[in-house]
């Protein structure tokens, strides 16, 4: 299988748009026509999983976090990550990034915490804004069917739970074709009124190439006539951090004996207990600390991430309990996202969990 083919089932799971500014997630090395015969996923690439993708075989690295973070000014060798991108070249290695795409994205990282705490009615913290467009055709009223078919395909029409939304409305169309067009309805330099129908539905930004390239190929016209609204509405499949709840309230003492062990916690920092039982729970994998204030507007009794700043735990003022239970710990699940989706796309393809723990912190 070639690279591109791990790639694309990838990023149209995780776009890359959705990344952050700082991040470098997608193919950090490596060829994308290459042909490989299975792949490594871990959290972090060290010369440990690199040697171990040699072992096994794996053409392709799958990590979560990115290889290079910044931009490389000289490969000699002399720091970890060089020496690691060296290895993997020289050993036909490709290296693939999926970061804080795949944190963005509603089933991504969040979406697996959740799922290891067993939370319900779940949804996005903060849902991201200006993702969204709408699209207005007009098209002859005997083939709206069929193109509003092929637009939905390719990605639009889905307001929450539901898909294939549109809106649909009569009218006339009317145009003059010059001697140079080769017009579907009417006769060229003649003035010609159509029965045709508007169509307006909606769709995520990252499709928008996908939706147009359709549009333009299952509509009859020469010209197709369509406008793009960009919209101000937050898309709720996408965003940053999670708030569910708890089946049954809990107490805190046991929520987070529970906790450290679901996430194999060397160690849990946290906040002042508030002797509250614990019902809705909001969560960040990776470093959360600047959306604190958003997880106590969402009414959570407790805000699971990592990377807490000694002074941001005087920030939770007894209006929430922060919990901080480690980096690699929050987003260690990662891999069995990439593992399942991979498998249910590829069902037959090799695919290795690495059993190297890249996890640079330890505990005493």
């Amino acid at each position: 299988m070639k690279i591109k083919e791990i790639i694309s089932c990838l990023e149209s799971y995780a776009p890359l748009s959705f990344q952050e500014s700082y991040d470098n997630s997608g193919l950090i090395a490596g060829d994308p026509l290459q042909e490989i015969n299975s792949i490594l996923i871990c959290i972090d690439v060290t010369e440990e999983v690199i040697d171990e993708a040699i072992k096994l075989d794996c053409g392709l690295i799958i990590s979560h976090h990115p290889l290079i973070f910044r931009p490389i000014k000289k490969l000699s060798g002399d720091n970890w990550a060089g020496r690691c991108l060296i290895k993997a070249v020289r050993n036909d290695i490709a290296l693939y990034a999926a970061h804080t795409n795949v944190d963005a994205v509603r089933q991504g990282v969040n979406m697996k915490i959740a799922g290891k705490l067993g939370l319900i009615n779940t949804q996005i913290l903060i849902p991201r804004k200006e993702e969204l467009r709408k699209l207005v055709f007009f098209v002859p009223s005997a083939y709206a069917d069929k193109v509003r078919e092929k637009v939905f395909e390719a990605g639009a029409g889905h307001i929450g739970n539901y898909d294939q939304c549109s809106f649909n409305a009569p009218g006339d169309g009317t145009f003059r074709g010059s001697e140079d067009t080769n017009p579907f309805a009417g006769v060229k330099g003649k003035f010609h009124v159509e029965k045709e129908t508007r169509v307006e539905t909606i769709y995520p930004v990252y499709r928008e190439s996908a939706v147009i390239k359709a549009l333009l190929q299952a509509h009859p016209y020469e010209e197709v006539a369509y406008d793009i609204y960009p919209l101000a509405n937050v898309f709720h499949q996408a965003g940053t951090g999670m708030v569910g709840e708890l089946p049954e309230p809990v107490s805190e003492t046991v929520f987070l004996k529970d906790l450290k062990k679901i996430f194999r916690a060397g160690i849990i920092r946290h906040s002042g207990l508030l002797k509250k039982k614990i019902k809705k729970v909001a969560v960040c994998g990776g470093s959360g600390g600047q959306f604190l204030d958003e997880a106590i507007n969402s009414g959570a009794g407790i805000y699971i991430t990592s990377d807490i700043r000694y002074h941001q735990f005087f920030d939770a003022d007894r209006k929430i309990i922060i919990a901080d239970i480690g980096h690699f710990e929050s987003e260690q699940f990662t891999t069995e996202l990439f593992h399942e989706l991979i498998l249910k796309n590829f069902p037959k393809f090799a695919v290795h969990f690495s059993g190297v723990n890249t996890n640079p912190v330890n505990y005493f």
